[in-house]
């Protein structure tokens, strides 16, 4: 999975393109849930929701709509499914892999990757996260079960909170996955939320789709 250079906002671009390879969501390291816990997916049988047919919705806001200067995310909250996370600040490993948060320590905490816009900028916004771990549920195990119009919300270093509402929720093969369409460049503020989906497959320990979530800048509000 390539990263688009154009994707990146606020700093400069990794010297090289960089390619996530796929195991798991984004890279061949325990990457958003890629690497699971046969213990927890198979044994328990606790699967993580899907997305429905019904919440395919579209992947891009039907108007540019409002937008917000530069500020780091710190937090993200997602009513619909009980999600209140503090964000990680996380980039790249030295390999070109995406870097995440430990399963051991950070596994119910989700990630921002820097070298995308921050939410509310024009462009597109990355946010990542595990969907089970060795224990159980991660941070994102519900993110499938998101629809159009629910709302998430961001808090950013400034003080200002910004509210976004989901366009679509999809399921990608990872062999499949698209990238561009995903990591770059928009003309209005988007927000992506990403886990692992689909099937777990025991021999490799990975899923073998992605959940990602489409959401455009509705409005914001300070403090």
């Amino acid at each position: 999975m390539s990263w688009p250079e154009n994707s990146v906002s606020g700093g400069p671009p990794p010297s090289a393109s960089p390619r996530a390879r796929v195991a798991g969501l984004l890279g061949a390291a325990l990457v958003v849930g890629g690497l699971s816990v046969i213990g927890f997916a198979i044994a328990s049988q606790v699967h993580a929701p899907q997305p429905a047919a019904s919440a395919a919705g579209t992947t891009r806001s039907a108007r540019r709509g409002p937008s917000l200067p530069r500020s780091v995310p710190v937090s993200v909250d997602i009513p619909a499914i009980g999600v209140r996370s503090q964000l990680l600040d996380l980039g790249l490993n030295s390999d070109g892999t995406v870097e995440v948060p430990s399963l051991g320590s950070d596994a119910n905490e989700a990630a921002w990757y820097k070298y995308s816009a921050t939410p509310g900028e024009i462009g597109s916004s990355v946010i990542e996260g595990h969907v089970d771990s060795y224990t159980g549920p991660a941070v994102f195990f519900r993110l499938g079960a998101l629809h159009p119009g629910d709302r998430v919300n961001v808090t950013l270093a400034d003080g200002v909170t910004a509210i976004f509402r989901v366009t679509g929720v999809r399921d990608y093969a990872k062999t499949e996955f698209p990238d561009r369409l995903i990591y770059g460049s928009t003309d209005y503020a988007a927000l992506r939320l990403i886990t692992c989906g689909g099937t777990f497959d025991p021999a490799t320990g990975h899923y073998l789709s992605s959940t990602v979530v489409f959401a455009s800048l509705e409005s914001s509000h300070r403090g």
